[in-house]
């Protein structure tokens, strides 16, 4: 107990207590958790980065009200070995932005000379996969479904 008589500290073969206003974990490797976890707020030190790391398995955060993902003055970086997916159950998808890149999106060929030699229309073939195909006076992604 601290000198006012709150608890600080208490174990026993269920749990164990802590009962400051706030757990500093000072360790180099940070705190592990063989289990699950829950904390109303989890901050790092200032000027220091927050890593929340599963090295061999699976991170997953959940909650029934949203998850809120905040940079407010540096960037967002989604980053993976695999497919990224992005997926809605019941609503929608929204990318909102001055510019959207895909610097990497095939590209059809069209066989007719364009007068817009750097103007593509964006098709999106059966299997939902995207392409960009040379601008012409109607669509051309019929032309270009090579790519699909």
């Amino acid at each position: 107990k601290s000198n006012t008589g709150k608890l600080l500290f208490s174990a026993d073969d269920t749990e164990v207590v802590v009962g400051a206003d706030r757990l500093r974990v000072l360790g180099a490797e940070g705190a592990v958790f063989s289990k699950s976890i829950e904390t109303p707020h989890i901050r790092a030190d200032p000027f220091k980065e927050l890593r929340l790391e599963s090295p061999t398995r699976s991170l997953i955060m959940e909650a029934p009200k949203g998850i809120a993902i905040n940079a407010e003055v540096g960037n967002l970086e989604a980053t993976c070995r695999g497919d990224l997916k992005l997926e809605s159950k019941d609503g929608e998808i929204t990318l909102e932005a001055a510019k959207i890149k895909l610097p990497r999106l095939p590209r059809g060929t069209h066989s007719s000379t364009s007068s817009h030699a750097n103007i593509y229309e964006i098709c999106v073939c059966s299997n939902g996969r995207l392409f960009l195909s040379p601008a012409g006076a109607g669509s051309t992604c019929q032309t270009n479904t090579n790519v699909c």
